[in-house]
């Protein structure tokens, strides 16, 4: 078979599309018909579709000719300097692999491509190229609802104050030293839990290193306190004496399952010794964790909303954690947590 080349369709290929598809043919005969590589179809495909209002007021989605005419010379009009991305089809393939399936957010990329195992790929963006050409509908693959967020996207804060239906378990927030709350040194963390499908039991318990964004995902059966305690007890087994070094300070809020301070205070190691200090957030203060908040947002770009957490796998918590610690993080200069986090230890030791 003869190699398809890249061309762009006309008028009467636009009709005769249009015909082919209302005839059931697939999108690989349509392409064979044309003379045109499979994914100019797609892209025209994109560019003529319209949402059709049915007699019976029913929706469906059609392509038609006429939208993707007007759309294509609309483009033609509006042509500047060529694209950066060019025909660099493996670095579109690479970003579109690493937004599409890994979850990556264009600033990420960008950092990627500028490191040395990346540089083959000749070329970098700024973030605000990809996001233009997402909008833009230059990859084949990507549109707006596979970014984590839009660009630049602006939230207003609205502070609303409640009554704090019950004292707060241990000691407050208003205690925690001046310099764990500006971050000056790691070893002090923030705690919380991501719930599952309603009416079942199972969640997971999230610690977030509040200087190298550190995390650590513990799936645990429910969110009973003596539950958490024993997570707790688990992970300081596992770290052994390291533990005391490492978790200097625990910030929760003030749900049930938090409320055992003294049990998250105690040793499990050691006897009649204390193993970290846990602090109260004020009631209805989510800002309070800020660490733990941004951390559960992109756990949820894993686990969304109605996951089943008895149903998850221990490998699949593992993965998840895995790829949060390995995640280029702007905030830390696009080091990844893991990084961050074994460079502050080593140079603490």
């Amino acid at each position: 078979m003869e190699e398809r080349t890249y061309k762009q369709l006309n008028w009467t290929s636009r009709i005769k599309l249009e015909t082919m598809l209302k005839h059931g043919h697939s999108k690989k005969e349509i392409a064979e018909e044309l003379g045109v590589h499979i994914s100019t179809v797609y892209r025209e495909l994109k560019r003529g579709t319209y949402e059709h209002l049915n007699s019976d007021y029913t929706t469906e989605k059609r392509y038609s000719p006429e939208i993707a005419e007007a759309r294509y010379q609309e483009g033609l009009s509006a042509k500047g300097a060529p694209l950066k991305i060019g025909k660099n089809h493996a670095a579109a393939q690479f970003i579109e692999d690493k937004i599409g399936n890994e979850d990556y957010s264009p600033a990420a990329v960008c950092t990627l491509l500028k490191q040395e195992k990346y540089k083959h790929f000749g070329i970098t963006f700024c973030r605000a190229t990809i996001y233009k050409y997402v909008e833009d509908g230059v990859f084949l693959t990507l549109t707006n609802a596979d970014l984590p967020e839009k660009e630049e996207r602006k939230k207003k804060h609205k502070t609303i104050k409640k009554k704090q239906s019950r004292a707060s378990s241990g000691t407050s927030i208003e205690q925690r030293p001046e310099y764990v709350n500006d971050r000056e040194e790691p070893e002090h963390w923030e705690m919380d839990t991501v719930v599952g499908k309603k009416r079942t039991k199972a969640r997971l318990l999230v610690l977030s290193e509040r200087v190298t964004r550190r995390e650590i995902i513990i799936r645990i059966k429910d969110g009973r306190a003596e539950t958490v305690v024993a997570a707790l007890d688990k992970l300081e087994r596992i770290y052994g004496a390291a533990f005391y070094r490492i978790f200097k300070t625990i910030t929760v809020d003030n749900g049930s399952e938090f409320a055992d301070a003294d049990g998250i205070e105690r040793s499990a190691r050691r006897k009649n010794a204390k193993r970290t200090t846990v602090y109260y957030c004020h009631a209805y203060s989510p800002c309070e964790r800020g660490t733990n908040e941004n951390i559960n947002r992109m756990i949820r770009r894993q686990f969304p909303k109605g996951t089943d957490f008895d149903k998850v796998t221990a490998a699949e918590v593992k993965r998840v954690e895995t790829w949060l610690n390995n995640y280029p993080r702007e905030i830390l200069g696009f080091m990844s947590s893991a990084e961050a986090f074994e460079l502050a230890f080593n140079r603490a030791a």
